[in-house]
């Protein structure tokens, strides 16, 4: 089997030499959608000191349809959990495209560069499997196993502290909303839509997944929904009554509202 001009027992070398280099480093490894990225933790925290040094960008070692997970497995890039990862990073990109638009409140852009960041720790989790049931703590060579980075309940909760901020400053719905309105409401409802897509991304990896991850992509698309909301009614304002649901940048749902309007001319 060949991938590119590179056979498929040439990219094993090559994959077992890099392994065997990043053990004797002592350095974990961390996958984004893409590409490896080789992380020094001091003294064992990922979560507290990184330094990610990115020596080249391309190493060949995908060219035959398979990539490293944050173990160091070898895998399909059709597997699911790369399927999950590879999402979460398409979701980041398009929370960079909406931080773009104009009418974005700042309060709203600085949340959502600290989920731009926190969705790179959810990738880093789902890119490495959990230790099976039964196994040591310890590797083969009797070391203890790396501190591995998790999302923990408190990233989800901070999500719904600024759910909860925003939501309270609008009106109920009477009804769902259709996206669009302002450049920054709309690309607010690209974002929750790729959310969305990303969770179940994330469920269809199993039971091995880590449960925090599925709540908090549950809980941001929720967050995604009430900011596009907000955007298209100017964001939450201290002063004055709720913003209206519905109102001019807002459009509603009406149902079987088809045949109301005039029918289109042919050309």
């Amino acid at each position: 089997m060949q991938g590119g001009n590179v056979s498929h027992r040439a990219v094993e070398r090559r994959s077992e030499r890099l392994h065997e280099r990043d053990r004797k480093a002592k350095t974990p490894v961390i996958l984004t959608a893409s590409r490896t990225l080789i992380i020094e933790a001091a003294g064992g925290k990922p979560a507290l000191a990184m330094t990610v040094n990115l020596t080249r960008i391309y190493t060949k070692l995908g060219d035959g349809g398979e990539t490293h997970l944050g173990d160091m497995s070898r895998v399909s890039k059709l597997d699911s959990r790369v399927e999950a990862y590879g999402t979460v990073d398409e979701l980041n990109a398009t929370i960079g495209v909406a931080l773009l638009q104009p009418g974005l409140p700042q309060t709203f852009a600085a949340w959502l560069s600290r989920v731009q960041n926190d969705l790179l720790d959810l990738g880093a989790d789902l890119s490495v499997p959990a230790p099976s049931a039964g196994s040591s703590s310890s590797s083969s060579s009797g070391k203890a196993e790396r501190e591995r980075l998790r999302i923990g309940p408190a990233y989800t909760e901070w999500l719904e502290h600024a759910c909860d901020e925003v939501n309270a400053k609008l009106q109920p719905l009477r009804s769902f909303v259709i996206p669009g309105g302002t450049p920054a409401a709309a690309h607010l409802h690209i974002c929750r839509t790729v959310c969305r897509r990303a969770e179940r991304r994330a469920i269809a990896v199993g039971e091995e997944v880590n449960p925090e991850v599925v709540r908090y992509l549950n809980r941001l698309s929720d967050l995604l929904f009430i900011l596009s909301r907000a955007a298209n009614n100017e964001g939450p304002n201290d002063e004055g009554p709720p913003a209206r649901a519905g109102s001019e940048s807002e459009s509603l749902w009406d149902p079987g509202a088809h045949g109301s309007d005039a029918a289109p001319q042919s050309a």
